[in-house]
């Protein structure tokens, strides 16, 4: 399957720390948080849901690892790293080939159950390789 969220996928070791992911985010790009916060197509709660409801959900046959998520992510729900060998192994011809070209880079979601559901990953990621889903009653991500 295709549609996973992030906590399977290995950091990169360019961007990852002795203690696993790197929570180094890029610079907030307000002129991409503007475009995002006014996209009439904007799903979720507008940053009102309780965290932890809602989660984002990556697919790896889209992502890029462009990082437009990181950047307009009010609450640092994502980091970039590189998809898991399990999961790459799982994705078409075509989006193995397109994850090689990117260097295997994708987004990662490891403040999940941060996720207020703003919506602002969704319209902003240039791949539309993000989706909110609502979370199970007491299942984690």
């Amino acid at each position: 399957m295709d549609l996973r969220e992030g906590d399977r996928l290995s950091p990169s070791p360019a961007l990852s720390s002795a203690s696993g992911i790197s929570m180094k985010q890029p610079n907030k790009n307000p002129a991409k948080v503007k475009r995002a916060a006014s996209h009439p197509d904007r799903p979720g709660e507008r940053c009102e849901a309780s965290p932890g409801i809602f989660s984002p959900r990556v697919d790896r046959a889209r992502c890029e690892g462009k990082a437009d998520c990181i950047e307009v992510c009010p609450y640092d729900v994502f980091a970039l790293g590189v998809i898991s060998s399990e999961d790459f192994a799982q994705l078409s011809i075509g989006a193995k080939l397109k994850s090689l070209v990117h260097g295997r880079k994708t987004a990662l979601t490891p403040n999940s159950d941060k996720c207020r559901a703003c919506g602002l990953c969704v319209v902003a990621c240039p791949e539309h390789a993000i989706i909110l889903v609502p979370r199970a009653a007491g299942r984690a991500p």
